[in-house]
């Protein structure tokens, strides 16, 4: 169970997090590898832009979405620190033999099946945290471990930038997956952190998870709304997978060039936003009566027009560079208040099924629509005789991603209203 509210979590708390965001990094590496490789894969095996959307979009998503339902579930049930150890070595394994690609079946293949092994993570790692860390702190520890996903995509690009030229990407996707299985090991080190009360053999079954999904979603237009703003944020994010290309075809910049300076931008920007999310959203949370949808509200509204004009500007423009930064920030920004929200919002006992629900909307819905429908607009445009098709269509789901701005701020006015309607449903349970 988590700490008791206000209270300091212990070290070992800081240990379990570190460890886990460690991993996460791993985790962000590995997945961000073909977005990043994606100028030197797309022409090695000749691939379309629909059939590079299919690779980071639904083919992998779908696996790991669906399969993340499930694992959520697992998560609730079985000693979790081994799911998370069984979980990286698949996904590392996986990754070497994605290196040994030869054309797009080979390579779809190895990614789907990856997407299996890292959808254990997260709803794992979160109720994990969720048992240490009391919701006061909870939001700075998730967006702690968030960090993982701005350090790792920054990795990645690092790695295609420096070693990618050198080495090649094959041999980079090798060296990774080697890695992992290092990191698979250190897993096993993880001290399961869930009360013997809570053990598998006293847990809820996967039906009574699931009705108990359902309910949570009935019981709270909050935690609905907060879902749907994190999905339609993520149709934009999903079109940044063609960032890479988009900055080398349209944009003039050499590939290892530009893999470095946006890897270094993604590793700097997402920290800060992280850390500046998951602490202000806990500062927010104390001092104010909506939740921290709301805060993402008032971040969409400040940043959305130089993500907007981001797209559209020559890169010696200053509006370039500014609209960089402030997508980054903001979508490292969005992780911890959003996570915290779902959390409080979920009953105790399905902390991680239904992290894992919003976690496969996040990728079917958001990232699989978002980046598998980028592809194929881009195809569609640049057969139409478009200029510049990867702007047009990355262009198209920045403003379709703006719809996560009134849905954030419903969710922001509706939270303490369902938050107070949980704990009266909770407290009359354990009375009754």
């Amino acid at each position: 169970m988590a700490t008791d509210q206000g209270a300091a979590p212990a070290t070992r708390a800081y240990s379990l997090l570190a460890l886990l965001t460690a991993i996460n990094v791993l985790n962000f590496v590995d997945r961000q590898l073909l977005p990043s490789f994606a100028n030197f894969i797309v022409p090695d095996l000749k691939l379309t832009d629909t059939e590079f959307g299919l690779l980071t979009g639904l083919f992998f998503i779908i696996f790991y979405a669906v399969a993340g339902l499930f694992m959520g579930a697992l998560a609730d049930l079985v000693h979790r620190p081994r799911l998370i150890a069984g979980a990286v070595g698949l996904w590392s394994a996986l990754t070497a033999a994605s290196g040994a690609a030869v054309n797009f079946i080979t390579l779809a293949i190895p990614r789907a099946l990856i997407g299996v092994g890292e959808s254990a993570l997260t709803p794992t790692a979160m109720s994990m945290l969720a048992d240490r860390f009391s919701a006061a702190r909870l939001g700075l520890a998730a967006g702690l471990y968030y960090m993982g996903v701005p350090i790792g995509a920054g990795l990645s690009l690092l790695v295609a930038g420096y070693l990618g030229p050198a080495i090649g990407w094959r041999n980079c996707f090798y060296l990774l997956g080697g890695l992992g299985l290092f990191f698979a090991l250190m897993a096993l080190t993880i001290r399961e952190t869930r009360p013997k009360r809570e053990k598998v053999h006293k847990g809820p079954g996967f039906f009574v998870l699931a009705r108990t999904l359902s309910g949570a979603l009935t019981a709270s237009p909050a935690l609905v709304a907060t879902m749907f703003g994190g999905v339609a944020l993520h149709w934009a994010i999903g079109a940044a997978a063609f960032d890479q290309l988009w900055f080398v075809q349209e944009r003039g910049f050499e590939r290892a060039e530009i893999a470095r300076i946006n890897g270094y931008a993604i590793v700097f920007g997402g920290i800060a936003g992280n850390i500046v999310g998951g602490w202000l959203g806990d500062v927010w949370q104390r001092h104010f009566k909506s939740g921290r949808a709301m805060l993402l509200f008032w971040m969409l509204l400040l940043t959305t027009p130089f993500n907007l004009a981001y797209r559209l500007v020559p890169p010696d423009s200053p509006f370039f560079w500014i609209g960089l930064y402030t997508g980054i920030f903001q979508l490292a920004a969005f992780y911890g208040p959003t996570f915290s929200a779902v959390q409080e919002l979920a009953p105790p006992q399905a902390r991680a099924t239904v992290t894992a629900f919003y976690i496969l909307l996040l990728n079917t819905v958001g990232l699989g629509l978002g980046i598998t429908m980028t592809g194929v607009l881009i195809d569609q445009f640049r057969a139409a005789g478009s200029e510049q098709p990867y702007s047009a269509a990355i262009l198209a789901f920045t403003v379709i991603g703006a719809l996560a701005a009134p849905a954030f701020f419903l969710a922001g006015r509706w939270f303490k209203r369902d938050l107070a309607r949980n704990q009266a449903r909770a407290a009359a349970a354990v009375s009754g």
